[in-house]
């Protein structure tokens, strides 16, 4: 509440900034008043784990474009059209969905071209409130459908079976993320564990929509004996999401050595070291956690580090993948199905269950309490089934609907030394 009453003070103060001494401290106060009202009242609704309502939402970020809207004109000196249009445009961005990015400068430039049509020196700090109260207004309306949303707050990880809570306690992750882990668990760590799967076994995701016996032997084996196999990996990126992707992978990718995705065929020929690292010891003297981490074989230069571990719900068995970042954890977990031809299909999407799908949470150190979103706009489907003797793999990916990689795996067994 003492947050909000500030954010509304600083907001009432540049919304009554035209009228002197009084109008800055009469809006001040008032502004103070009325978001910290806001948020007590957002605040008595809210039921634990849950977070503070939409509409309450919409009010603060409204009071928070009010004095950057007037810093903004004050700096450039920019009239109620680029107010506006800017606002707008910041707010869409920050929307992510395309729609959202397209709507945001458009709106913003109409409300901007509105409020100049009536005064030319119009409050900037008035316009970009309307502007990105419009927007959040209107884009709540037209695309109900979050692709973000809030799932929870400050609750226990019990509450949240679907989330992995591990999180890295450093800015790198790295191929050594597991031995970090266990040496902080003070649990016995394996580097390399041989013959070993990502599964312990396909039983564990039994269930009414999925029987492991149907599955074909070969893929069985490569699940629970994964590194039996070698594989190679082969992307195919859509061109629109090349830019995006490039720009990801230098800022983020890289620097946390995480999700570094080969970028084209070139890269892809550096080939991929695969290996499973585990932490002992867990039920019936099987590993507690099981790390797949990927890296290129010319270098180690990390390509994805996960944590593999199942878990059931209401009689269904899911694979639950926690890809670790600093104090956070980018969980995905996907329901098996089957294929007509014996493969195994895990999605995030799916109508036989809500458990499906991707999580971004923040993990307290201290408490061990778990801050979640779930990320409705990113899907994957991986196909991994038999075609010609041979074992094959594809690994979809969509973003926002739109789809914009598959990474093709070339799975052959390893020679016997």
């Amino acid at each position: 509440m003492a947050t909000a009453s500030l954010f509304g003070a600083l907001a009432g103060a540049t919304l009554g900034s035209r009228r002197g001494f009084r109008g800055v401290a009469r809006g001040a106060l008032l502004g103070a008043a009325g978001l910290g009202a806001v948020e007590a009242v957002s605040r008595a609704r809210q039921q634990p784990g849950q977070i503070p309502a939409r509409w309450a939402r919409i009010v603060a970020s409204g009071a928070m474009a009010a004095p950057t809207g007037w810093l903004g004109a004050r700096l450039t000196g920019a009239g109620p059209l680029a107010v506006g249009t800017v606002s707008g445009t910041v707010a869409g961005g920050l929307g992510l969905r395309p729609q959202k990015v397209a709507l945001g400068p458009l709106l913003g430039a109409a409300v901007g071209a509105g409020f100049g049509a009536v005064d030319r020196k119009s409050n900037p700090a008035l316009v970009a409130a309307a502007a990105v109260t419009a927007f959040r207004v209107l884009s709540a309306v037209a695309f109900p459908d979050e692709q973000i949303s809030m799932l929870a707050d400050r609750v226990g990880p019990e509450q949240l079976p679907f989330v992995l809570p591990l999180a890295a306690h450093s800015r790198y992750i790295g191929i050594g993320y597991v031995e970090e882990l266990a040496t902080r668990l003070g649990r016995e760590y394996v580097r390399d564990t041989p013959d070993v799967g990502i599964i312990g076994s396909l039983d564990e995701l039994d269930g009414p929509q999925f029987e492991p016996a149907l599955v074909h032997p070969l893929v069985r084996e490569f699940y629970e004996h994964t590194t039996r196999f070698k594989l190679d990996i082969v992307p195919e990126w859509r061109a629109w999401v090349r830019p995006g992707y490039l720009v990801y992978r230098t800022a983020l990718a890289r620097p946390l050595g995480q999700a570094n995705v080969p970028m084209n065929q070139r890269e892809a020929l550096r080939g991929v070291h695969s290996r499973i690292d585990t932490i002992l010891p867990g039920p019936d003297g099987e590993p507690l956690l099981r790390g797949w981490l990927r890296s290129y074989a010319d270098d180690d230069e990390p390509i994805y580090v996960g944590v593999y571990t199942t878990y059931r719900h209401e009689g269904r068995g899911y694979v639950r993948v926690g890809f670790p970042l600093p104090e956070m954890n980018f969980t995905a977990t996907l329901i098996p199905l089957h294929r007509e031809d014996g493969g195994l299909s895990l999605t995030s999407r799916s109508e036989l269950s809500e458990q499906p799908g991707h999580y971004l949470t923040y993990i307290d150190r201290e408490s061990g309490e778990l801050t979640s979103a779930a990320v409705h706009g990113f899907g994957e489907q991986l196909e991994v089934y038999v075609r010609d003797g041979k074992l094959v793999a594809e690994h979809a990916f969509r973003v926002f609907g739109l789809p914009f990689l598959v990474l093709h795996y070339r799975i052959e067994r390893k020679t016997a030394a």
